[in-house]
């Protein structure tokens, strides 16, 4: 019953089977075409032998299970199932790569705020320091004078000593008076303190260590800062005067072998790193350390004097600096005896006087000169002379035998009173060796020994030193280093660190200076004897300065100036202008009227047909007009703005520059310069302007003149005086020619042989192309050259023609002269007859113009603006370096202002002197007075 179910209900799949089946093996088949794995043909055979039904199974009446497609599809579905995870777990590999750069980020932005944080502490920290330490000095120095105020109340002394306010008297001597003479002691004695607190830093003592100096040594210390910063600056007042080494006061020389400690000694002094380092050899000048204690400073800077680079606050730029100019000495020489200065001014170094010297070397290396190690010995020998006192450094590690310091010192110090040995390194040496280093006898020195170790310590932990100070970084090593060998102890007698070898310059520096001092005051008293005594006789005691010289020069100039101003104006214009357009006008007479141009020499030059048809001119004749309309244009387009203003502009340079020779600047070429640069400067300008307007003002005259009858009369008489001034010229010219040939006869021959050219009797040699008379004066010398292109069989040839040149200007000028005078040029109808007249009169009408508007334009502005362009140059823009090098440019005023300089410098320093003395005794009785006092005085408490 279910194979019929099943048979009768396939049977409509089974009818549509065939067709099905062809087409699925028409598609397997076409399959198989591209590579199939089955085989069509084997499959369709299959199909024919089987006996049950499409879609049945071979087990009878059991359903066909289709449980491989479920197995075939596993993939496929693990697939989608593993596409989900893989999504969600590249999202996760991905957030956790960004969580990763995130976290980078904030770490190293953590890191920078950290780095920022610590920066900000350690300076919070620094000027909390300095805070706390100023407030704990002014707390110090208000409980000083607290102390010192009570003190003065004999009622509280009392209870400050522990006795009761009782109402009966004490006897005479008793306890009470006692007391009181043992509390004013002890105020002063405060006083003291307060003063000592202000130097401790000066003398190396830090605040971290303590200042365990006592009330009196401190007193003394501040005494010996103050006469010390006193000798310095006279010292430096000294230097200023100069004239020999006995003005001097003694300077500390450091000397030493390259490495030997040098450079950091003197950076533990300073308290700063700012000498030169290098492998090489980069101390080759004298350096002149002048330090500067300024307690009430708050920065520290330094300062090189002669460069004029103000104030260096940065000290690895003032290394720079110094790199720089010591590297600046050429190779071939390597060391100079030109000093460097340098002035460093802070609250914590003590003030000195040092010289730094290159190191000594044994050896001189390949590209070093031969004579290098003789030149640095006789270098340093001409420093550390008497009375400069010796800084011998030396290595620890090397032996005092070797060290090259101390034998340059004993050959300049033979007993050893003036040199301080310094040893560096001392923790590179057994402490018994040092020891004995410092105890030496054998080279025994006056000042001693001192033992350092200067070297800083490398900077550790988060803060870094920079560019901060050394000086505690330095003490506290030596005094780990010291303080942990009993060979450098308190009864040692060794003298060890930074702290005491400061001390000890200051100490020996004073004294050195207070020595010498006695010998330089008398040589100071000769020398202003000798200074007065010059001022007085040569220069009659008159006061004279750079400032003064320079404003009394500038006074005289202007004042020779206004008066010229004033000779100088409209009327001088107007004739400087006339001269020039007299001789324009002689030109374009000569070159319109009395020359006839000729290619060649030998036919004339002068057109004597046209000068003899001239008094026949007609004004109505066209050629006549023709020529003297052209004329008359030529005249007024000629640029009569451009040659005027350049006229005026040039004479006015010319005088300015002949005030400049008769004043006092002629001997200044910085003055000379600044005024002439000055005038051409404003008469450039103002030449430019003017020319164009004046340009503007006469264009008028360039289409037409009118000329009425007194231009014309004064025209002619003009004229006539200018054509006299001309034939004069001429005249003196042709002297001059006849004797330049040999006299008249043979100037004669010379003047016949040329006309003869001219007729053509002699044939000529060469091209022969050449003019001839009938220019004007200012043409006169070219005579000779424009006859130079002829070669002549004569040697008298050349003067020969400009005599010819000469005579025949002369003769046209008599005839132009007769002409003018006769009636016809009387009247001013005749022009073209007299054509000198008309364009002398055109000229006068433009002089009218020019003069006028430049005397308003130019000359007025001129005066105006260069007094006021001097003073800009020479006065208020000047720095006093520059005026200080303008008077010296004079020998003389050099001279004087030296003796000036001299004597007020060397004044000064005898004030100093003299206020130093006064110093000297009133500490001296001082402490003299604290002494006996103390010897009585017994200690109080406050309970």
């Amino acid at each position: 019953m279910s194979g019929r179910l099943l048979t009768s209900g396939l049977a409509p799949i089974a009818r549509r089977a065939p067709g099905c089946v062809q087409r699925r093996l028409a598609h397997n088949h076409a399959l198989s075409k591209s590579a199939g794995l089955l085989r069509t043909d084997s499959f369709a055979a299959g199909l024919k032998q089987r006996s049950w039904p499409l879609g049945s199974s071979a087990i009878h009446n059991a359903p066909a299970v289709r449980q491989i497609s479920i197995v075939r599809n596993i993939p496929s579905l693990f697939l989608k199932l593993l596409r989900l995870p893989a999504l969600f777990g590249g999202a996760g590999i991905a957030g956790l790569a960004y969580i990763q750069y995130q976290a980078n980020q904030a770490g190293a932005y953590a890191v920078d705020i950290f780095h920022q944080g610590t920066n900000a502490a350690s300076t919070f920290a620094g000027q909390c320091f300095d805070g706390l330490s100023n407030a704990a000095e002014q707390t110090r120095r208000g409980w000083d004078k607290t102390k010192l105020d009570v003190r003065e109340s004999e009622w509280m002394q009392r209870i400050m000593n522990g006795e009761e306010a009782s109402t009966g008297s004490s006897g005479p001597g008793g306890r009470g008076s006692k007391n009181h003479k043992e509390s004013s002691m002890g105020g002063g004695g405060g006083g003291g303190a307060a003063a000592g607190a202000t130097t401790a830093a000066a003398l190396g003592t830090t605040v971290g260590l303590g200042d365990d100096r006592s009330e009196v040594t401190a007193a003394q210390d501040d005494q010996m800062m103050v006469l010390t910063k006193k000798m310095i600056e006279i010292r430096g007042l000294l230097q200023q005067v100069g004239q020999g080494s006995a003005l001097t006061l003694p300077s500390i020389v450091v000397v030493g072998s390259q490495s030997s400690g040098k450079s950091s000694v003197l950076e533990a002094i300073v308290g700063h790193e700012f000498l030169p380092k290098g492998s090489n050899m980069v101390t080759r000048r004298p350096i002149e350390l002048t330090l500067v204690n300024t307690p009430d400073a708050h920065a520290e800077y330094g300062e090189f004097p002669a460069l004029g680079l103000g104030k260096i606050t940065d000290f690895s730029q003032v290394q720079k600096t110094l790199r720089d100019l010591n590297l600046a000495v050429p190779e071939k020489d390597c060391v100079s005896d030109d000093p460097i200065q340098l002035r460093i001014y802070s609250p914590r170094v003590p003030d000195l006087s040092m010289i730094d010297l290159p190191g000594y070397i044994q050896v001189s290396g390949f590209d070093q000169p031969t004579e290098l190690k003789t030149r640095i010995s006789e270098l340093c020998d001409k420093y550390i002379k008497a009375p400069n006192i010796i800084l011998a450094v030396s290595a620890a590690d090397v032996d005092l035998a070797n060290s090259t310091s101390l034998r340059a010192s004993r050959r300049a110090d033979p007993r050893g009173e003036r040199t301080i040995g310094v040893i560096t390194k001392m923790d590179l040496v057994d402490p018994g060796r040092g020891h004995d280093l410092l105890t030496d006898r054998k080279y025994p020195l006056r000042l001693g020994y001192v033992g350092v170790v200067s070297k800083v310590p490398q900077a550790a932990g988060l803060f870094h030193r920079g560019n901060a100070d050394i000086i505690n970084a330095i003490i506290k090593n030596e005094n780990a280093f010291f303080s942990t060998h009993k060979e450098f102890g308190p009864d040692s007698e060794t003298n060890v660190g930074t702290s005491n070898l400061r001390k000890k310059l200051m100490r020996v520096l004073e004294q050195s200076m207070s020595a010498s001092l006695v010998g330089t005051t008398s040589a100071i008293h000769n020398e202003l004897a000798e200074a007065n005594y010059e001022y007085k006789v040569q220069y009659n005691e008159r006061p004279l300065s750079a400032e003064s010289y320079l404003a009394e020069s500038l006074d005289t100039f202007k004042h020779s100036f206004k008066s010229f101003s004033e000779q100088f104006g409209r009327d001088e214009v107007r004739r400087l202008l006339k001269h020039e357009l007299d001789q324009q006008v002689l030109n374009l007479l000569a070159q319109r009227y009395w020359n006839k141009p000729e290619p060649d020499l030998a036919n004339g030059s002068a057109d004597i047909e046209l000068l003899n048809e001239l008094p026949k001119a007609s004004i109505e004749d066209s050629i006549w007009q023709h020529k003297l309309e052209a004329s008359r244009s030529a005249l007024t387009k000629l640029g009569i703005g451009r040659l005027a203003a350049g006229v005026v502009a040039s004479s006015l340079q010319s005088r300015v520059e002949d005030l400049i020779q008769q004043s006092s600047f002629s001997v200044h070429p910085f003055a000379k310069q600044a005024i002439t640069e000055s005038c051409s400067d404003i008469l450039r300008d103002l030449s430019y302007d003017t020319a164009d307007e004046l340009e503007i003002c006469i264009k008028p005259y360039k289409y037409r003149t009118d000329i009425d009858d007194s231009d014309w009369a004064r025209g002619r008489s003009n004229v006539g005086n200018i054509l006299k001034e001309e034939l004069k010229t001429c005249e003196d010219a042709f002297v001059g020619v006849e004797r330049e040939v040999g006299g008249k006869s043979r100037l004669k021959d010379v003047i016949g042989f040329i006309d003869r050219a001219r007729n053509g009797d002699v044939v000529l040699e060469g091209d022969g192309a050449g003019g001839a008379g009938g220019f004007s004066a200012a043409l006169l010398r070219k005579g000779e050259s424009l006859c130079g292109h002829f070669e002549f069989q004569v040697t008298d040839e050349l003067p020969g023609r400009e005599a010819v040149f000469l005579r025949d200007r002369a003769d046209i000028i008599r005839m132009r002269i007769k002409a003018v005078k006769s009636k016809q040029c009387g009247n001013k109808k005749n022009i073209p007859q007299c054509p000198e007249v008309f364009l002398d009169a055109v000229a006068d009408r433009l002089t009218n113009t020019a003069d006028f508007f430049l005397d308003a334009e130019l000359l007025a502005k001129f005066y105006y603006l260069f007094p006021r362009e001097l003073d800009a140059r020479l006065g208020r823009n000047l720095s006093p370096a520059d005026i200080e090098r303008f008077a010296r440019e004079d020998p003389k005023i050099r001279r004087h202002l030296d003796v000036v300089k001299r004597k007020e410098l060397l004044e000064l320093v005898l004030k100093e002197t003299e206020s130093l003395r006064l110093i000297e005794g009133r500490e001296r009785r001082s402490r003299d007075g604290q002494s006996q006092q103390r010897s009585t005085r017994r200690s109080w408490s406050l309970f």
